[in-house]
């Protein structure tokens, strides 16, 4: 648990978890994302979640036409690929909420989860889910052979109780789905299986300056995972050579910055999707601008545990 907060800090608190939970306040992820949305009818629906959240989860290419997805070790996916049936299945189930479904047109929670590889029957983490917009689709993707431990941070679950609640309420109503809130440094530590999948959308950023051990973290990541298990990481991108500089402004991180972080834990570098890309984002001006809210440039980073 965290102990007293400055106001400072407390109201960047409140910022970037806007940033941060996919549906929680006003942004677009807390992952992901951020935890509630405004109006997107305007091809602006985006993270997570995403945790954000802050995750991320995450303007996109709907807003300049169709999207493709590169991949460096497996050349371009073309976007006309087959989508598994259980990723269709699980974005078009009618149980989400219409507030999770419309941030679907920027967020496009299919193509990341085909680009991460998931599977059914996998298990999964995902971490600082918010209220749980990519917990409920991937809960509905890995099916009733898979499970899905549904994570938000002890001081998130303490500063947003509602959301939280509500990510609990989920996992109450789904036997494929753990609510876990611990420190994100711990947060495996009753996880008793090795995990298939880690996903961590928007909310690299936060653990930037919300003083968590981010060698920890992915530490614990990457002994969660089996070996050739996969690490996703989804972020706004800030200017090159900015490195830290901005988490705690614009709430962005210099994506070379998160690759290294998370290779000198021993992951090997997988592979990155350009589909939440968005070339006019100038990059130095806040995630929450009226001008880029939802339709930020995002990175999509896959990274994989080695085979032993």
């Amino acid at each position: 648990m965290r102990q007293m907060i400055s106001a400072t800090t407390a109201i960047a608190l409140v910022a970037a978890m806007t940033a941060a939970m996919p549906a929680m306040a006003q942004d677009d992820s807390m992952a992901d994302g951020a935890m509630q949305h405004d109006t997107q009818m305007q091809h602006d629906t985006q993270m997570h979640h995403d945790t954000d959240m802050s995750h991320d989860m995450h303007a996109d290419q709907d807003m300049h036409g169709e999207h493709e997805m590169h991949d460096q070790h497996d050349g371009m996916m073309d976007h006309a690929d087959a989508m598994p049936q259980s990723l269709e299945d699980a974005v078009s189930d009618e149980t989400r909420p219409e507030e999770d479904r419309l941030l679907d047109v920027n967020r496009h929670p299919a193509e990341v989860l085909l680009f991460a590889g998931l599977e059914h029957g996998w298990r999964v983490a995902d971490l600082t889910a918010g209220s749980g917009y990519y917990t409920r689709v991937l809960s509905t993707a890995v099916g009733a052979e898979g499970h899905v431990y549904a994570h938000n941070p002890s001081w998130i679950a303490e500063r947003f109780p509602e959301p939280n609640a509500a990510l609990g309420m989920l996992a109450e109503d789904r036997a494929n789905v753990t609510h876990v809130v611990a420190p994100i440094e711990t947060f495996a530590a009753d996880i008793d299986e090795p995990l298939d999948g880690v996903m961590m959308v928007l909310f690299y950023h936060d653990t930037a300056w919300d003083e968590t051990d981010r060698d920890a973290m992915n530490q614990a990541v990457y002994d969660a995972l089996r070996p050739g298990g996969v690490y996703l990481v989804i972020d706004h991108h800030a200017p090159e050579g900015s490195g830290l500089e901005h988490v705690n402004t614009t709430h962005r991180i210099e994506a070379s910055v998160v690759r290294a972080e998370i290779e000198a834990a021993g992951f090997v570098f997988d592979g990155e999707s350009d589909m939440l890309a968005n070339p006019d984002d100038p990059r130095d001006i806040s995630v929450f601008d009226d001008s880029i809210r939802r339709m930020t440039d995002r990175f999509v980073y896959r990274f994989r545990k080695p085979e032993m």
